[in-house]
């Protein structure tokens, strides 16, 4: 398809940057997803020994080639059998029969055609496809958005280590307040991603899988072979798929821990949300410079400007991920008594949230990639800004025991412009020692910022 066509821009004007996904959220992964299932659960059936199925190594290999080596003719033939019809099998209009007719169409020959009875044995249709499901958001979270979420962090690692000792104007409710180091903020947003970044994995290892028939209840299983430990039975086959087992479900797994990985990822993004905004007004600050790229338009008409277009890009894309995780949810969790089918099309947009997640992620690389740090116009701030001393003075005073310190600097320093020959000038008519005058004429604004660089070593430790 030509992307100029595409409905979305995840497979139009950013295809190239949502690739990576499509071998876990397009619909040809989702079927290779549910043919490995189906395979691997009739080879575990075959090891059951209540079943007299009985299939050979080279079989097994073969059978496993199935999802293995499975490609866009095999998907196409899964798609035919659902809305067309293939050989002697009707349009089943239901993916996860048509997948389960390709199985038997693939082993449909003397050696292996006794297994035919034993595909999709016992199973409803949710059994395959909560654990497809799982396989493909797993792999998608551990392959794709951790590395980039762990790069992104590394970035500010670097950023942090490199200007740690960078002294910079703080703002607090948009005012300026105490100084900081440039180092450290960045260092303050990389710790904050780490944590997350734990959040997200903890709960990727959480994910939980069902097997257990049409009402969860292992009915049909039990029916057939009343004798086996069908919930034992289960959880091997589930914890062989690489996920633990869901014990207690209606027909649908209740996708609470999709919910937790979706929150987390939520949390995640809304860490690097707070950093895409920062650094929109550091830029807009002059605090970061912008590398310009060669031929590149910044805008239509004002020659002059480098728009800070990555954050911005990167922003729109979290927000609109968090948009879907959020409602991805609150909507997985609920299933009319033991099954509705709305589900069914709402999972499909999980591809789409892990996308707009990763444009996220790349456009913000792209834009810490390009900022330099502007230490002329930190400085000038600082030094326009001597104001910002003043918490420095009155604590300093207040150690020396006078009760009016913060009374004094409020009359110097609040609402008016004052200078440091301002505040030189009241610590000269200070009654302190010596020593004392002396440590209050070296405070500058550039000097306050108490033990900001070595907090960036914290990085180690988180």
């Amino acid at each position: 398809m030509n992307p100029l066509d595409a409905v979305t821009p995840l497979d139009g004007r950013y295809a190239g940057r949502t690739e990576p996904l499509r071998a876990y959220a397009s619909e040809a992964a989702l079927v290779r997803a549910r043919v490995r299932v189906e395979v691997e659960y009739l080879l575990a059936l075959a090891d059951l020994d209540a079943t007299p199925l009985e299939i050979g190594e080279s079989n097994r290999e073969y059978l496993r080639s199935l999802y293995e080596e499975f490609d866009d003719a095999d998907a196409e033939l899964v798609k035919q059998i659902e809305t067309e019809g293939y050989g002697e099998y009707e349009a089943t209009n239901h993916d996860v029969k048509a997948v389960e007719y390709f199985v038997r169409e693939r082993v449909a020959d003397p050696e292996l055609g006794h297994v035919i009875p034993w595909i999709h044995f016992g199973l409803t249709s949710e059994d395959v496809n909560n654990l497809a499901y799982r396989l493909l958001v797993e792999g998608a979270v551990e392959d794709v958005l951790l590395p980039e979420l762990e790069l992104v962090r590394g970035v500010l690692a670097d950023l942090a280590r490199e200007h740690r000792d960078v002294p910079m104007l703080a703002r607090t409710h948009g005012q300026p307040a105490t100084p900081t180091t440039f180092g450290k903020e960045m260092a303050v947003f990389a710790s904050r991603l780490g944590r997350a970044i734990g959040r997200v994995k903890t709960a990727r290892d959480g994910l939980q899988g069902k097997l257990a028939g049409a009402s969860g209840t292992y009915a049909a299983h039990v029916a057939a072979y009343p004798d086996v430990d069908w919930p034992a039975f289960a959880r091997e086959f589930v914890e062989g798929l690489g996920v633990e087992q869901a014990p207690l479900t209606t027909q649908v797994n209740p996708s609470d821990d999709l919910a937790e990985l979706f929150d987390a990822l939520r949390g995640a993004n809304k860490v690097l949300l707070d950093l895409d905004r920062d650094a929109w007004r550091y830029v807009s600050d002059r605090y970061l410079g912008q590398e310009a790229a060669e031929g590149e338009t910044g805008s239509s008409t004002m020659p002059h400007k480098v728009n800070p277009i990555d954050f911005e890009n990167s922003e729109g894309n979290l927000s609109k991920a968090n948009s879907d995780l959020i409602f991805l949810a609150d909507y997985l969790t609920e299933s009319r008594l033991q099954r509705d089918l709305s589900d069914s099309t709402v999972k499909r947009n999980v591809g789409a949230a892990f996308a707009y997640c990763l444009l996220g992620y790349l456009k913000l690389r792209d834009g810490l990639s390009k900022v330099v740090p502007n230490e002329q116009v930190m400085a000038e701030d600082l030094d326009a800004t001597p104001e910002v001393i003043g918490e420095a003075v009155q604590t300093i005073l207040r150690r020396e025991g006078h009760d009016d310190a913060y009374e004094r600097v409020k009359d110097l320093s609040r609402g008016q412009r004052v200078t440091l020959e301002d505040f030189r000038d009241l610590f000269a008519d200070l009654d302190v020692d010596e020593e004392t005058r002396e440590e209050l004429m070296a405070l500058t604004p550039a000097n306050y910022t108490g033990v900001a660089d070595e907090m960036v070593d914290f990085l180690d430790e988180s």
